[in-house]
């Protein structure tokens, strides 16, 4: 972030001007929403984009601090050194061989995200970025990479400003439960509704019956938890099966209270003025995403009871 602000200094004498003049010079990601933006969106991908924002406060109050030779004109230049970070944080390709790294590579920044990608990025010994493809890709086709974990695409939304339109499933949104899924050592990644069918992952009701069992049953509670975590899946059925009518009212009430909360964000953001908020759209295509997913997975519930 600070070798961009450094070259952007340099202007045309910079051997890295040609690329930093064809970067975008607006973002939609979260760091560049501002609090009325956040308030627009559901609590996991609120908290996503907020995260987002304290970071780059730290790494702006970091610049201030004098750490980085840069002129007082750049530090105090919020517009560019907002505008430098997010072209960092969005094109930086982190890399594990033959060590840890996050690099830019220029050129090979430009490819696009898909979930199941031609192509990966890779680093030699020397130094050399180069684009390897994974498999035979006809003439003509775009090349793409993967930004992240394709299951879950609000972190993406979050850090890149998109919403993947290929993405098959989405965290079922239970933040409240953050405590009982962190005490099973589950992650969001595995909490997940199908989006073309609603479909609920077997762990978002684990999570659910935990919370339930803590609350009225500390000891069947024990007893579940060593069942998740010896990967016992007759005890688990049992105890599922035993207390499925209070966990399917518990989820129900979850997806119902998404579909509330996803109509009343949807309509507060689609109030805004575009010339003030340019990033409702992608807001608004988040919250449908969720809606219409929470929608089919309400429909599914209903069919159980």
């Amino acid at each position: 972030m600070a070798k961009i602000l450094v070259e952007y200094e340099k202007g045309q004498e910079s051997a890295f001007y040609p690329w930093l003049n064809s970067l975008p010079k607006q973002f939609f990601n979260g760091v560049s929403m501002t609090k009325a933006c956040t308030s627009c969106l559901p609590p996991y991908a609120g908290w996503l984009t907020s995260t987002e924002r304290i970071n780059y406060a730290h790494f702006a109050q970091a610049l201030r601090q004098g750490w980085v030779p840069l002129s007082q004109e750049t530090i105090s230049n919020k517009e560019v050194v907002k505008w430098a970070y997010n072209v960092a944080f969005t094109r930086f390709h982190e890399v594990w061989q033959p060590e840890r790294a996050k690099l830019i590579g220029p050129m090979a920044d430009m490819l696009n995200h898909a979930a199941d990608p031609n192509c990966a990025i890779e680093v030699d010994y020397s130094g050399n970025i180069n684009v390897v493809a994974l498999r035979e890709i006809p003439a003509g086709s775009a090349l793409t990479i993967s930004y992240g974990d394709p299951t879950n695409p609000t972190p993406l939304f979050a850090q890149y400003g998109f919403l993947p339109q290929d993405c098959a499933t989405i965290f079922c949104k239970a933040m409240h439960l953050e405590p009982q899924i962190r005490g099973l050592g589950y992650d969001f990644a595995e909490l997940l509704f199908q989006t073309e069918t609603g479909e609920i992952a077997p762990k978002v009701w684990d999570v659910f019956l935990y919370s339930i069992l803590q609350q009225n049953d500390p000891g069947a509670a024990q007893q579940f938890y060593a069942a998740c975590q010896s990967d016992d899946e007759g005890t688990k059925g049992q105890y599922n099966a035993q207390y499925f009518e209070y966990t399917l009212v518990a989820l129900k009430e979850h997806v119902y209270t998404i579909l509330n909360d996803c109509e009343e964000l949807t309509m507060r953001a689609q109030s805004y003025d575009l010339d003030q908020h340019p990033r409702v759209p992608v807001i608004v295509a988040h919250n449908e995403l969720v809606f219409n997913t929470f929608t089919m997975t309400a429909a599914l519930l209903e069919q159980m009871g």
